[in-house]
């Protein structure tokens, strides 16, 4: 490779304009086409495409040797001069001054990149580094990245902080058992379930509004299309807040993503053949009493105090056909943390925001007061002393504040019309899958 630049250029940024000029592409070796007295290779790189072009009555014999012995997927980079040519991609082709191959692609090929025949899966899973290589998947990964961006923007601009919170911890965020326990040392200790503890504690500090986007591990042995055992979560945090406050923060982020990802990645969104609706706060609500009696007319029955089934989601979202809050929940049927109604304890200040294909996120205001705190963890069934090092954050001046989690695959998911939240996470974990 001494005195050769292995790029200089990606496919879109060769452009007809360039006509006459020496540039380096490199990429994947995507198609090879014999047509006479023309040779074409078809070049790949994460922008597109470029077609480079041999006339064989003027190339030579061991560049034309050289392209002919090409197996699909090699990875080779051209150094050529541009020509403008309206019929190849970008309006305008390649012609080789010299070609190295930088890593030669074994045959046959376990999965079909070129996308037309669309593998299971589970195929593409086990052999994610070429799925990635098909356009359709690969731009999932770039509005992924977008809608990252968009977030982070959306929250640096409504003054959150963004930190990070431990993912290994010695207690149970919200009890139960739905923990990934590990090694540590001479003690055991467990894989984050949430932010939740580290981010009220840090409301005593006078930090005020924190973000945190960071994988979260949930031990359930579920295995949907909608769940993951390590999944990305965006969590807020603002002190002096209350449930109605961040509720009204967590509609116009929601907004501002889809508004960044239609400005930002409409390319991506074309491959996808997918057409963002417009959406706009405020999102209607309805209360937890309310969705039972919208579930009834539609004969599904609840217990007043049972959470929502998979189905009773279905059938709300038939129902209410956009985002929308689900509002005064329960207070059995939320975490320990969760501010109940003064005037009537069994109601919190919980909310879920809900997809008409499934929950996004979940919220509320927080329990402040330590001694209401510590009694709340005791009739949930938890010790308080295994929860000592975030009970003392309330002890000493804890301000009233409120919080969210949002789940990122399933925003994805969702905003994207993909069935499988497998396909919008790199390299998923699941009940069944470990590797890749």
């Amino acid at each position: 490779m001494e005195g050769h630049v292995p790029r200089t250029h990606y496919s879109k940024e060769i452009r007809p304009e360039m006509d006459g000029e020496e540039v380096v592409a490199a990429g994947w070796v995507h198609e090879r086409r014999d047509l006479g007295g023309l040779l074409f290779l078809i070049l790949r790189d994460r922008e597109g495409f470029v077609q480079v072009t041999l006339r064989k009555d003027r190339t030579s014999e061991k560049l034309l040797e050289c392209v002919k012995r090409l197996s699909k997927e090699s990875v080779v980079s051209v150094r050529g001069i541009v020509r403008s040519d309206k019929r190849a991609p970008n309006g305008c082709e390649l012609i080789p001054k010299e070609i190295k191959v930088l890593s030669v692609a074994e045959t046959p090929l376990p999965l079909e990149v070129s996308g037309r025949i669309r593998s299971e899966l589970d195929t593409r899973l086990d052999v994610r580094f070429l799925d990635l290589r098909i356009p359709r998947n690969r731009e999932i990964f770039r509005i992924r990245s977008e809608v990252l961006k968009a977030i982070r923007r959306f929250l640096d601009g409504r003054g959150f902080i963004e930190v990070n919170t431990p993912k290994i911890v010695a207690a149970a965020t919200e009890g139960g058992t739905a923990l990934f326990p590990i090694s540590y040392f001479e003690r055991e200790a467990f894989l984050s379930q949430s932010p939740q503890l580290y981010k009220q504690m840090l409301m005593a500090t006078g930090l005020d509004r924190v973000y945190e986007i960071a994988p979260i591990f949930r031990a359930e042995e579920h295995d949907t299309t909608r769940h993951l055992n390590e999944a990305t979560s965006a969590d807020i945090e603002a002190a002096f807040a209350d449930h109605e406050w961040v509720m009204r923060t967590l509609e116009a982020l929601i907004a501002s993503v889809y508004e960044n990802i239609r400005e930002n990645s409409s390319g991506s969104l074309e491959v996808l053949g997918v057409e963002l609706p417009e959406v706009k706060p405020p999102f209607e609500r309805i209360t937890y009493t309310e969705a039972l009696e919208l579930l009834a007319e539609r004969s599904v029955e609840l217990e007043w105090g049972e959470d929502l089934s998979t189905a009773a989601e279905k059938t709300l979202g038939e129902i209410m056909g956009a985002h929308y809050f689900i509002v005064e929940w329960p207070t059995s049927v939320k975490p320990y943390y969760t501010m109940p109604f003064e005037s009537r304890e069994e109601v919190c200040k919980a909310f879920d925001l809900m997809h008409p294909r499934m929950e996004l996120a979940s919220g509320s205001q927080r329990i402040h007061d330590y001694e209401m705190l510590r009694a709340s963890i005791e009739r949930c069934g938890l010790s308080p002393e295994s929860f000592k090092f975030y009970l003392d954050a309330f002890r000493y001046g804890m301000p009233p504040h409120a919080g969210w989690g949002l789940g990122v695959e399933r925003l994805l998911m969702t905003m994207l019309e993909i069935e499988n939240i497998r396909e919008v996470i790199l390299f998923p974990r699941d009940r069944k899958r470990l590797v890749p």
